[in-house]
């Protein structure tokens, strides 16, 4: 054996195993199978995005979570015994857990406890760069976290650890955890004050410049059309929540100015304590005067995940301004053929492909807009132009409500905005 070989077959010997996570969901009334197959779809490269691996999906058709065991004593037998039997490391559940079940079930499984939230909250912990956003998820975390300290608990534990630490703290030390977790909390909370007060004034310097924000359900390629626009060294990768922090750069389309933002990409069911959170860093897209509403075109749900962006942007207030329709990764979606190409294929290749009739969408969504949306792939840089004629346009609606009187030879200094956030 080589010498390269021996410190191969060391490294892999000595790395960490990856966790492993059981999956768990509940089939509420008017959901199918196929729904709820989707949502665990999700669930499990949330799970992988955390850093574990999903290796097996339970589900329980109940109109409600059960009060104590959330899935009933049966289901909650049946896992049980899988849990035992292939030594997982971790259960996620698919919905939040109340502090009561959060309790039973960690008592009566014997592992760490993964309920929808604490898995987003650890996500966003984990991606956070910036100091602002370390500071929200902690707030938010800490919030959440309080009330649902357990004898078994160990997510504090996990604060810079990842997904590896086990065990936990004994019932004596609970209540001297939950005083300290309530003095970071105020110590969270003045931080985040002097910063936003920091942020408040940076927003304010920007008047007189078109804001421009990309919003878009998570991994949908925000973070790759950002990258495409500005030439900017931006994180672009395939897992959710890539993005946390809110990046702004300067970019000047048609000698017109402007300030484009990548925010976090939303998610069903977004804890209600990291909103609340992260109200300043969502700023960006309350005081925008145009969004682009980027959506993965290729994925089977990409029309649920729509209306989650436009429910929450409705919830924020900003769910009147100029939008544009960027459907993205058309080079993963199928396109509806033309008749003339149906007829030379087969019933099975006709049966089998899940086609997109772009054209009827694009008519759709035209109906409910005036700016024309707009069908691209932002990795491979199919038909960005279009997107930039399209983007151009509308800057320059908003840049001569500021400026009506704009000369094209205008020098302004834009450099203040282009640092991240």
């Amino acid at each position: 054996m080589s010498k390269y070989s021996r410190k191969l077959k060391k490294l892999i010997e000595t790395a960490p195993e990856q966790e492993t996570a059981v999956l768990v969901a509940l089939i509420h009334q008017h959901e199918t199978e196929e729904m709820v197959s989707e949502h665990l779809d999700e669930l499990a490269f949330l799970t992988e995005t955390l850093g574990a691996k999903a290796i097996h999906r339970f589900t329980q058709r109940m109109e409600k979570p059960d009060p104590r065991t959330f899935v009933g004593s049966g289901k909650l037998e049946e896992i049980k015994a899988y849990i035992e039997y292939f030594d997982a490391d971790m259960v996620v559940f698919d919905e939040d857990l109340s502090p009561s079940q959060m309790k039973i079930l960690e008592n009566e499984l014997k592992i760490k406890v993964y309920d929808r939230s604490l898995l987003i909250l650890d996500i966003f912990l984990k991606r956070a760069q910036t100091a602002q956003a370390k500071t929200q998820v902690e707030l938010a975390r800490f919030q959440y976290l309080l009330p649902r300290l357990t004898r078994m608990w160990t997510h504090l534990e996990r604060q810079r650890g990842g997904t590896s630490t086990r065990g936990g703290a004994g019932e004596k030390e609970i209540e001297t955890d939950k005083r300290d977790i309530r003095q970071k909390i105020t110590l969270l909370k003045e931080k985040l004050q002097k910063i936003e007060k920091q942020g408040i004034t940076q927003r304010k310097s920007r008047k007189g410049i078109v804001r421009v924000a990309m919003v878009g359900y998570t991994n949908v390629g925000k973070s790759t059309l950002m990258k495409l626009m500005t030439k900017a060294d931006i994180l672009a990768e395939n897992k959710l929540f890539a993005t946390v922090d809110s990046t702004v750069r300067k970019v000047v389309l048609d000698q017109v100015p402007f300030l484009l933002s990548d925010t976090v990409g939303f998610i069903r069911k977004l804890p209600t304590h990291l909103i609340e959170s992260f109200k300043s860093t969502l700023a960006e897209i309350e005081e925008a005067d145009i969004l682009v509403h980027v959506v993965d075109i290729s994925h089977p749900a990409f029309e649920d995940q729509i209306a989650v962006v436009n429910q929450t942007l409705n919830e924020m207030g900003a769910g009147d301004k100029p939008t544009i329709m960027v459907f993205n990764k058309t080079d993963l979606a199928a396109k509806m053929p033309s008749e003339e190409e149906l007829m030379l294929m087969s019933e099975i290749e006709v049966e089998d492909a899940s086609f997109i009739d772009f054209e009827k969408l694009e008519r759709s969504y035209a109906k409910k807009s005036e700016i024309t949306p707009v069908f691209i792939s932002a990795e491979k840089g199919t038909d960005i132009d279009k997107f930039r004629e399209i983007l151009a346009a509308e800057v320059k609606k908003c840049h001569l409500k500021i400026y009506p009187h704009y000369l094209e030879d205008e020098v302004l200094d834009f450099s203040q905005f282009s640092e991240k956030n």
